[in-house]
This record gives C-alpha cells, structure tokens and sequence, in this order.
C-alpha cells in the first residue's frame, strides 16, 4: 500500500525502480543483492514487510523471514552497494504501558511477533548501514490497498453493525501524506529513527465514528468494545502514540492531522467509486 503511493510521488523529482514481489523475493540475498546492483540506486527505501498482525502470531517462522531476515538481506546488500537505506518501521515495536507519546529514543518492549520481527529488522539496520532512517509509523491506510477505512466503509454501507475497540489509542496514518514525509526525509534529514504519523490521536472505536461521521453513514450502527473481548490471536499495545519530535527538531513539516487526511482520502474514494 504505502509503496504504490510512493512510487508516483517520488518519480517527478527522481528517478525510481520500485521492485515487488514475485519479480524480487528479500528473503532471496542474492535476488536483492543484484537488484540493487544493476539499479545502481543513490537510496533505497525499504517498505516491504509481513504487515497482518494476528497472522505473524500464527506463522512466526514466516514473520521472522520476511520482517527480520529480510530486512537484514536489504541491508547488507545497501552496504555492499555503498547506499543509505530508509526502513518503515512501527508503533508496535513498544509495549503501550508509557502515559504518553513514544519519542524516538523510548526503549522498545514489543508485545507481540510482528512488533518482535520488526524491531529485529530494525537492529539489523542500526548495526549493518553507517547512513540510515527508521521511521516508525501506525495505523496506515490509503487508496491503493487493503485497510481499516475501506473495511469499515464497506462494512457499513451492507448494513452491518459493527463492534470497535475503544481502548487501544493511537494516530491514524494517510500513506500519501507519509509517502511525502519519507521523500522530505531521504532530501533532508539526518540519518536515525523519526517517528511520523498524521497529527493527533484517537481510539479506533473514535477512528471508526468518524469515517462514519464524514461519510454520511449511521454511527449508531458502530458500539464499543474492549480489547480483552476482541479475541485476537496478537496483543496489541493500549497506547500506539507516537511523538514526532525529530521530524519537528530537524525543521522538517509535520503531517496534517488524521481528521484532514480522513478527509481527502475519502474525496478520491469517492471519485474513484462514483
């Protein structure tokens, strides 16, 4: 998802080889180290990743694979290539238990496979690349893929009643609105761990009300419910904040907030499904 929102920003002002799968495996080290040979990149941004949460829970082997091991096939061939690597990390690489936002230098605590593989892949980016960006992310969706918008729209629109948990908080994320983040990151900013997400935070139960809300559908056919009765195969971390301080500190523009980015999103879902 977010890389189909990057390959056409990114082609205006560079030249780009977006690469997936089946043409290019990461967990195959040599396919990716030729790929990034014959592309000949000056960067290489990193945003394949085992994404689905409850079935990293279910086939760990699989998550590890692709998450960590993979992870470390891209940068060790950056690093034969001499190139800086930007990795997309997330908010589930900590545990949930801090009152507050997460800043980039938190310690992370995963609860779960996903958060564990993803935090694995980010050690191997730290200890592998001397140039690099991590930049840990949450609660994506976007026009091009599978996501907690399009689920509840559709949801909704057949008439069901729906049941969102109201007790996991954190920031709705709009992949164009990250994909230019990343492009101003690559440019711009100093090599280390940022933490970007659209600005302010809500539950998903709120998230849920609102797309309702905006889209002129029945919010009365959406009821909370707790996590500890969702029955999920993953733990979830309660608070998935995070604070963008280093993209403040590096003078680089913080994304609007969510409701905004909601906003848009369903503008072109609405021109693209009339």
């Amino acid at each position: 998802m977010l890389g189909q929102d990057l390959a056409p920003l990114l082609a205006p002002r560079h030249e780009v080889l977006p690469v997936d799968l089946p043409e290019v495996d990461i967990t195959d080290a040599d396919a990716i180290r030729q790929c990034v040979e014959a592309g000949k990149p000056d960067a290489v941004i990193h945003a394949a990743a085992f994404t689905a949460v409850d079935e990293c829970e279910r086939q760990p082997e699989v998550a590890l694979q692709v998450n960590s091991t993979g992870t470390r096939n891209v940068a060790l061939a950056c690093l034969r290539a001499g190139v800086p690597m930007l990795y997309i990390s997330t908010d589930y690489v900590f545990d949930g238990e801090k009152d507050g936002p997460y800043l980039e230098d938190d310690q992370p605590n995963p609860l779960n496979v996903y958060g564990k593989s993803k935090l694995q892949g980010e050690s191997h980016v730290r200890e592998l690349l001397p140039r690099f960006w991590i930049v840990r992310t949450s609660w994506l969706f976007g026009p091009l893929g599978k996501n907690f918008v399009r689920t509840i729209l559709e949801r909704l629109r057949a008439g069901e009643s729906l049941r969102v948990v109201d007790d996991q908080i954190g920031a709705p994320t709009y992949t164009v609105d990250l994909a230019m983040a990343l492009l101003r990151i690559v440019e711009e900013g100093g090599p280390g761990i940022y933490h970007v997400t659209n600005q302010g935070y809500c539950s998903w139960f709120e998230f849920a009300q609102e797309i309702a809300r905006q889209a002129g559908i029945g919010q009365a056919m959406i009821s909370p419910v707790k996590t500890s009765a969702s029955d999920r195969p993953a733990r979830r971390p309660r608070n998935s904040r995070l604070a963008n301080a280093r993209l403040e500190s590096a003078g680089l523009s913080l994304l609007p907030p969510w409701e905004d980015a909601l906003a848009r999103y369903l503008v072109r879902e609405q021109q693209q499904n009339p």
